[in-house]
């Protein structure tokens, strides 16, 4: 188990909103050394040139490196030892380590954590929440407005397909760099962002190569322990600039452990399955093929939801091979009124990483009452209906059309019945777990 240092933590002068500032400084850009163009010029970051995947594999050959051993480490080496710098010079807004956090006793062992003060620390919503699709509004916050100290690295594709890493690289303000930041306000362990192409300003929307590169940042840090998730407008996004999240946890997610079945096999060497025996309806894309071919089935469906108004979080997981796509409806029941009030006083807004299964609560009671029961019915909530969920998924399907160029069929459907998930053994056995009595296992 990861043995993380206790730090003291304090609010970094760059996390305070601008009004707090006083404006902009003259001279030397705004004085906030951003990540805006009135910073950025002559201004240098590390950079991870990262090796483009040939193959969606299984473990250490997912990266098809020829045996050849990358200048750092990304995972353990850059990502954590970066996030754990910021982590000593008190760039959080509040110390995630201190937080408790235990495996609940049951089928799936959700996770819980107490976090009392996030959401009074976290950055508000400033957009509406019943519209998916929506403009970037530079006037609101968004990441070009952060310090660059908060950048842990640049993250791009080498130009002679080997993996490179440079401490001190210019910014390349014509070509818009995807850079990869810490989370202000964590909820675990090395908890990042990655933002596509930064000074491009995109809207919270996802499109193919944005979504490609979250799948060869998965690949690349090369552990089952690290998952990237994407929260949609509408599905608790709280900033309209394209952003993915992603951390660092070392026990299965309790969705990763859930049933599969109604498989459809694409020509492109894409599964896509349901899932069931689970709270929350989706449906998983596998990929034996390339990475592209998984990647751009899972992006033309998501821009499928957004262009019909359909919330949704994903999630990616087993180095990129297997995304989770969670359609949801928790932001608009709660408008109807139609959620409990039981459920709304727990204050937990449903997105990716609590519908995976890892709930961040807000209260003690909540957590020391948290139970595989109570996990359940809160995640029911955010569910479509089965009847909402087939519409979807036809919505979906048609989308990405399983035809080819001639119009033929390409694809193939699959059997209906469920398919048994891994045991928890098993799992823990895949990712490297000790076995053991796991009676609320104690993370934190």
């Amino acid at each position: 188990m990861l043995r993380i240092k206790r730090v003291p933590t304090i609010v970094s002068n760059y996390q305070k909103e601008e009004a707090e500032d006083g404006g902009a400084r003259r001279g030397g850009g705004c004085g906030r050394n951003c990540l805006n163009k009135c910073c950025i010029p002559g201004s240098k970051l590390p950079l991870y040139a990262f090796k483009k995947v040939n193959k969606v594999v299984n473990g250490k050959d997912v990266l098809d490196c020829d045996n050849k051993e990358p200048p750092v480490a990304f995972l353990d080496s850059l990502l954590l030892g970066e996030w754990e710098d910021r982590m000593q010079r008190g760039l959080f807004r509040y110390d995630v380590t201190a937080c408790e956090t235990k495996v609940i006793p049951g089928e799936y062992g959700f996770i819980a954590q107490l976090n009392e003060g996030r959401h009074l620390k976290k950055r508000p919503t400033e957009f509406r929440v019943d519209t998916v699709l929506q403009p970037f509004d530079g006037t609101k916050f968004n990441f070009t407005k952060v310090g660059q100290e908060e950048v842990l690295f640049q993250f791009e594709a080498s130009e002679d397909d080997e993996v490179q890493f440079f401490p001190n690289a210019p910014i390349d303000v014509e070509n818009s760099p995807s850079v990869v930041a810490i989370n202000v306000s964590p909820i675990e362990y090395g908890h990042v962002l990655l933002i596509p192409r930064v000074l491009e300003c995109l809207p919270q929307r996802i499109d193919r190569e944005s979504f490609l590169l979250a799948l060869y940042m998965a690949a690349e840090a090369g552990s089952p322990y690290f998952r990237l998730g994407y929260n949609s407008l509408g599905a608790f996004a709280t900033i309209n600039h394209l952003h993915f999240q992603a951390y660092y946890l070392a026990v299965p997610f309790p969705i990763e452990k859930a049933f599969t079945g109604k498989t459809t096999n694409l020509n492109a060497g894409v599964k896509i399955s349901e899932i069931s025996k689970y709270p929350v309806r989706g449906l998983v894309f596998e990929g034996t093929g390339t990475l592209e071919d998984l990647a751009n089935a899972v992006s033309d469906s998501c821009i499928c939801l957004q262009n019909n108004n359909i919330p949704y979080n994903v999630l990616i997981s087993d180095w990129g091979r297997r995304i989770f796509l969670l359609p949801q409806c928790y932001a608009e029941k709660q408008a109807l009124g139609e959620v409990s009030a039981e459920i709304l006083d727990t204050q937990v807004n449903p997105a990716v990483w609590e519908i995976s299964g890892h709930m961040v609560l807000k209260r003690r009671k909540d957590y020391e009452e948290a139970s595989d029961e109570n996990a359940w019915r809160l995640l029911a909530e955010v569910s479509l209906s089965e009847e909402r969920f087939q519409e979807v998924k036809a919505i979906i399907f048609e989308a990405i059309s399983c035809l080819d160029e001639n119009g033929s069929t390409t694809g193939s459907p699959g059997k209906d019945q469920d398919v048994k998930p891994q045991s928890l053994e098993e799992i823990d056995a895949h990712h490297g777990m000790l076995p053991g009595n796991q009676e609320c296992l104690v993370l934190h």
